[in-house]
């Protein structure tokens, strides 16, 4: 079965001029950044067929004359076949917004010959376009959508009214960036993704991590400077983080903060996967008086150098003695090395700027590049 990218093309392709929306002129026009090299990679490493989706309003009228649009239009075509990105069809609606056409996009009359055949797989196809339109024909179509656009406001629901093409389409939106090079990297290496239940008669424990998204965390275990550190690995990472706990707090804090660290780092370990193409080390950060280095090793062997003294007994409701424990508890669980040296008087600047080294070194350390994707190692395996 065949995948397909549907790719838009004002906004996504090319940069849409912001006064009519019209490129008519090749004094208009300006390619997104990356947008070439980044589709003549998945071109040829990938087997989508290349559909163009494009709206271009009232075209063929005396506001928007074809013999406007076609010299630019083929000079698209033209430019992106000479770095191999060619396309298998285009298709282009000249209605306006107001004809209610069932062939203008977000409708899905253009591409009926996709919808119900079963040479095409479209659960595994996406659709490429800026706007939230793009991520409802998406839904449409039954795939998934790749918005160029990182205002994932884009997608929640109206609340003053509108259609449904600008809300309620976060479960369809499977990345949102303004970086052609992230969308590569999607298609090629794949989403990192990971969600770990753990349950046990002393917690019970969710987490869902996205190591490619954008620092947004949903984080509440009980103990409120716990999940003010627990958010900066998530903010400072740019990683998506959900956590949930429910612990016998009533008892005292250790286990919901050894639990914790055991399903985070089970859940970075699942979700880093073969580790192909990754960094895999990283190191960093100051913060005030304070010097905190974090340097770490995703090469599967879990480790824990800890030189960091406290003198005050708890931060806030969190005693200082179980930082100790839950690196320990995260560099086993994560299966890396771990080595950390804070130094300073302020004992919660010391404490905040540990753990916003560890995820500036974590952000180091994931980073992928699809044009080396190979092992980090001479061994073969991580």
């Amino acid at each position: 079965m065949k995948k397909v990218l549907f790719i838009d093309r004002d906004g996504t392709l090319v940069v849409e001029p912001p006064e009519d929306y019209q490129l008519d002129s090749f004094s208009k026009l300006e390619f997104c950044p990356k947008v070439i090299s980044s589709l003549a990679f998945i071109r040829s490493h990938l087997d989508f067929e290349f559909v163009m989706v494009t709206n271009q309003d009232g075209l063929g009228t005396s506001s928007f004359p074809e013999e406007t649009f076609w010299p630019v239009h083929d000079f698209i075509m033209r430019t992106l076949a000479g770095e191999g990105i060619t396309f298998d069809a285009v298709c282009i609606d000249r209605s306006l917004p107001s004809d209610n056409a069932p062939t203008r996009k977000p409708r899905t009359g253009m591409l009926e010959r996709y919808i119900g055949n079963p040479g095409y797989d479209l659960a595994g196809s996406f659709v490429i376009g800026d706007r939230a339109t793009d991520v409802e024909l998406a839904r449409n179509l039954g795939c998934r959508a790749i918005l160029l656009q990182d205002d994932r406001s884009l997608l929640k629901p109206c609340t003053q009214g509108g259609t449904a093409a600008c809300g309620g389409l976060e479960d369809v939106c499977a990345l949102a960036t303004t970086d052609w090079g992230k969308v590569a990297e999607f298609l090629f290496a794949g989403e990192r993704k990971a969600e770990v239940r753990r349950v046990t008669s002393e917690t019970d424990i969710s987490i869902a991590l996205n190591v490619d998204g954008s620092g947004q965390c949903d984080i509440h275990t009980g103990l409120g400077f716990f999940d003010h550190m627990l958010e900066q690995i998530g903010r400072h990472g740019g990683f998506d983080l959900s956590i949930r706990v429910k612990g016998d707090l009533d008892v005292d804090e250790h286990h919901t903060i050894e639990d914790t660290a055991l399903a985070l780092g089970e859940c970075i370990y699942r979700a880093l996967g073969s580790k192909r193409g990754m960094e895999r080390y990283g190191y960093d950060v100051t913060m005030d008086d304070c010097l905190c280095r974090v340097c770490l090793d995703f090469g599967g062997r879990p480790w824990l150098v800890w030189d960091a003294d406290f003198r005050r007994e708890k931060v806030g409701d969190m005693p200082t003695e179980m930082f100790l424990h839950f690196f320990k508890s995260f560099s086993d669980a994560a299966k890396m090395n771990l080595h950390i040296k804070a130094e300073g008087q302020n004992e919660h600047h010391k404490i905040e700027g540990i753990f916003k080294a560890l995820a500036r070194a974590m952000k180091m350390a994931v980073k992928r590049d699809i044009y080396r994707f190979e092992l980090p190692t001479s061994k073969g395996v991580l």
